[in-house]
């Protein structure tokens, strides 16, 4: 999720050097929980990585926080502590094994057991399997309730507590007991983190000419796999789509540079976004450029409570375009924008909060989200497989949830507006 922008600069020198940047949005793991924002200790810090941080916090955070120069530096740590809990949930001092798992997820890697696992009904519960990741390939499916850990029972543990035993798991070897529709006894899966490739874009082929994709989270990659998915469907046809639905749904967000290329694609001018912060390189204005891949074709897109971030800049960008209908539920809120700044020698870094986004009406998303044409509640469906959904069968994979007992209403309203365009 991120741009390329911030800052790495010399403490002693008043002017910041730039050499490495990242403008970053809020990523939520591939385990479904959103990182907290003070979980990284920062107890152990020495003091010159503490002047650093509150270096940075002084000159970029998005509020000022009435520091002073004679102040900052002769912060001991409790009271640099007391400061750091004031900011943002997003702001977050990264290790180097955070950082390196941040950069995999920006180029679409990750290094784990492929699964997106919530808390339902007090139970950790697994919505999502990756394809050709460990979890799909023994077996693992949307439903499983994950009860014991390497034989350690997680009942009523927070799920960056379960997360955090699989990641700590000795020479990667995972074991998780599982509940499957109900069952008494559990089913026991032993399987090994591992390194995978995540497709960021889905493709489905629809009625009369038209195309559904998926975007799951938007990497470097994202540009790219949408360009490919649209001119695959439109080489598929002999002609260019008739429509398109863009689903959004549990999106939760990526990198503004790809947020900003995407709406780009389907827009031939207009406001995308604007940023605003303290830092003058805060306050930006991304604009389209004249071209249209879809050259004026209709577009509904796809939104409910977990679109963040990103995908809620792509969707405001085109309902106030006027280029899209947005169909489904209010999404998340998140519209602060994340900068990378590297500290030290470059193997940790402060992901620090240092402006807010703004849609093209000028208006502020944080805390509200944005607000479908047409509103769609449902209950939250399987996202294994959302081709399967569509074409209305049965994953082989997943006998748990049936989509013709959950119908996808959302998809079918989208379907029928397309039609009316």
């Amino acid at each position: 999720m991120i741009n390329t922008h911030i800052c790495q600069k010399k403490v002693s020198q008043t002017k910041p050097m730039f050499w490495f940047c990242l403008q970053l949005f809020f990523l939520l793991a591939l385990f479904g929980f959103i990182n907290n924002a003070h979980a990284s200790s920062v107890k152990d810090l020495e003091s010159q990585k503490i002047n650093e941080i509150l270096f940075n916090i002084h000159t970029y955070y998005v509020d000022d926080l009435a520091l002073h120069n004679s102040e900052y530096i002769e912060y001991n740590t409790s009271q640099f502590e007391r400061l750091y809990s004031k900011l943002d949930p997003y702001s977050k001092y990264l290790d180097k094994n955070e950082l390196n798992a941040l950069f995999d997820n920006t180029n679409g890697r990750y290094t784990g057991l492929g699964i997106e696992v919530k808390n339902i009904e007090q139970r950790t519960t697994i919505v999502k399997v990756i394809n050709n990741s460990p979890a799909k390939q023994v077996g693992l499916r949307a439903g499983d309730i994950i009860t014991a850990v390497n034989n350690q029972q997680i009942k009523n543990s927070p799920i960056d507590i379960v997360a955090q035993q699989i990641k700590d798991s000795p020479n990667n070897k995972v074991q998780l007991s599982i509940i499957r529709n109900n069952n008494l006894t559990p089913l026991i899966f032993n399987l090994s983190r591992k390194q995978i490739k995540l497709a960021s874009v889905t493709k489905q082929l629809l009625d009369a000419g038209s195309g559904y994709i998926a975007i799951n989270t938007f990497s470097n990659h994202t540009l790219h796999e949408v360009a490919l998915q649209i001119a695959a469907m439109q080489n598929h046809y002999g002609h260019a789509l008739k429509g398109l639905i863009i689903d959004l749904r549990d999106n939760p967000g990526g990198t503004l540079k790809s947020a900003v290329a995407v709406a780009d694609l389907f827009l031939q001018d207009g406001l995308i976004v604007t940023t605003k912060g303290r830092f003058y390189d805060s306050n930006q204005s991304f604009y389209a450029k004249r071209g249209d891949i879809l050259k004026g074709a209709p577009i509904v897109v796809l939104i409910n409570e977990n679109s963040a971030s990103a995908a809620e800049i792509l969707a405001a960008a085109l309902k106030e375009n006027m280029r899209a209908k947005i169909v489904g539920s209010q999404s998340f809120g998140k519209g602060s924008v994340q900068s990378l700044i590297p500290l030290g020698d470059g193997d940790t870094a402060l992901k620090l909060t240092t402006a807010r986004y703004f849609t093209p009406s000028g208006e502020s998303i944080e805390g509200i989200g944005v607000t479908p044409n047409v509103a769609i509640n449902q209950t939250t469906l399987p996202q294994t497989n959302k081709a399967v959904i569509i074409k209305n069968e049965q994953s082989q994979q997943n006998s748990v949830f049936n989509a013709e007992e959950l119908p996808d209403i959302q998809l079918v309203k989208a379907k029928q507006l397309l039609s009316m365009q």
